[in-house]
């Protein structure tokens, strides 16, 4: 195949993840050329309408040979279910970056609330202070920080940060496993808030509009941004909780009950439960309320993508399986502005 290189042909990496996919249906949608590397990529052909590379995210030969051509490197690839982050995470992203150092592509790295620990103050800006309370969390600081090193020589990087992912493909989110488990009908919403403490959550398909239109609004002489995504803030942290109760009881006549998250269960399952190791772990995002500022992504873009809670959350639950597919109803797609 002859490789092209224009400024809307993009590698997604981790394209059969919930944000991956999303950001990769966002650029095609959007009249890009969309790549995607995947270890068994004659499998996931004609797919998506995207083009299947073969490879593997830990492979640096892999990652440049399906970058050659790209203008846009999306780095959205994770280890499945949280396991073996810490010997796979970065060696990733140094794959990204390297293959972007020789092609001279942008990355674009999905960021997460999890660079903040507790002691950040309520509202923290893009370059506030990081202090994580979490192996992932530290982790996450690392991954920007190569970015923005890699950026002093010549690689150009941007970061989007947003909450707690939902929506359709978000599989291993607090949504799916915590509130409302997917691929069973709601019948209790398990809610891990404290009442009266505020929680950030980020409907991928707002997010993925959101970062889309960052990359394109780029006029090439910053190396390297940052941007926090406002998303959905629950302030009183009940109303997820509510809306999810609400949707189910308008689809099925039944409303659900609404519960405390079983906290002691994750403690004593997370020695042999990696999501619930890592739920237990992040617990202290429910005890704070941290809502990232997105003053400056407003600045840029002008408004915020933003789906109206109850369509997200029913299109959510569609999604997962979690409503029957007679309580469906079409669901407006994220606000394209």
């Amino acid at each position: 195949m002859t490789e092209t290189t224009t400024d809307r042909t993009a590698l997604v990496l981790g394209a059969t993840g919930g944000i991956g996919g999303t950001v990769a249906r966002e650029l095609r949608a959007a009249g890009w050329r969309v790549r995607a590397l995947h270890r068994d990529a004659a499998r996931r052909a004609g797919r998506d309408d995207l083009e299947w590379r073969q490879g593997d995210a830990m492979v640096g030969a892999d990652v440049l040979a399906a970058a050659r051509g790209a203008a846009l490197v999306v780095h959205a690839v994770n280890p499945p279910g949280y396991r073996r982050w810490a010997q796979l995470v970065l060696p990733m992203m140094d794959s990204t970056i390297a293959a972007a150092r020789a092609t001279g592509a942008r990355i674009l790295l999905p960021g997460t609330v999890y660079n903040f620990g507790p002691d950040a103050f309520a509202a923290p800006h893009e370059d506030a202070p990081q202090h994580p309370a979490t192996r992932k969390g530290a982790i996450r600081v690392e991954m920007e920080r190569r970015l923005e090193a890699a950026a002093r020589e010549g690689v150009r990087g941007l970061v989007v940060r947003a909450g707690d992912f939902f929506g359709p493909g978000a599989a291993n989110s607090w949504f799916s496993q915590g509130l409302a488990k997917a691929g069973q009908p709601v019948t209790t919403v398990r809610d891990p808030a404290r009442a009266g403490v505020g929680h950030q959550w980020a409907y991928l398909p707002d997010l993925a509009v959101a970062m889309r239109r960052l990359v394109e609004a780029d006029d090439g002489r910053a190396a390297f941004e940052r941007f926090h995504f406002g998303g959905h803030w629950d302030a009183s942290g009940r109303e997820m909780a509510q809306a999810i109760a609400r949707v189910v009881a308008e689809g099925t006549g039944r409303a659900p009950r609404i519960a405390a998250f079983p906290w002691w269960l994750a403690t004593a399952a997370a020695p042999f439960v990696p999501f619930l190791r890592e739920l237990r772990e992040m617990r202290y995002l429910w005890r704070v309320p941290l809502r990232m500022d997105n003053a400056r992504l407003v600045a840029r873009l002008g408004a915020e993508p933003h789906t109206p809670l109850d369509e997200a959350v029913r299109a959510t639950l569609a999604a997962q399986g979690s409503l029957p597919a007679a309580a469906g109803r079409p669901v407006p797609a994220a606000t394209t502005l």
